[in-house]
């Protein structure tokens, strides 16, 4: 199986920054697409950003213009930047990737990191 790991969260103050990894380990033949999700407490679940295995990127508006995802496909890992952080972006951070393990290659599967807290406040 597969296993992502995420770390770097933590409490930071309104302006400040962090920034996230999440390392895929496991039997992997081809990660595809990686992203991050985040959940505040009585929302629902939603996509922060993605980016593909070419390296193109897609970005929720609320954070456009001040995270940035990037990836490194030789360690299996992908980071997100969070600058001038808001206490709006208070959440568990979740790392996804699209995997192509090697005992079943024609398939990707969807696995998911355990979550890192993220809180944004004076």
């Amino acid at each position: 199986q597969v296993q992502l790991v995420e770390s770097g969260g933590g409490l930071v103050q309104p302006g400040g920054s962090l920034r996230l990894s999440c390392a895929a380990s496991g039997s992997i033949f081809r990660i595809n697409a990686m992203g991050w999700h985040r959940q505040a407490p009585g929302k629902q679940r939603e996509l922060v950003a993605s980016i593909t295995n070419g390296g193109g990127s897609n970005y929720a508006d609320s954070v456009q213009g001040r995270f940035t995802i990037s990836r490194d496909n030789v360690k299996n890992t992908v980071y997100l930047q969070m600058n001038s952080l808001k206490p709006e972006d208070t959440a568990v951070y979740y790392c996804n990737a699209a995997v192509q393990i090697l005992q079943r290659a024609r398939y990707e599967y969807d696995y998911w990191g355990q979550g890192t807290q993220v809180t944004v406040s004076s």
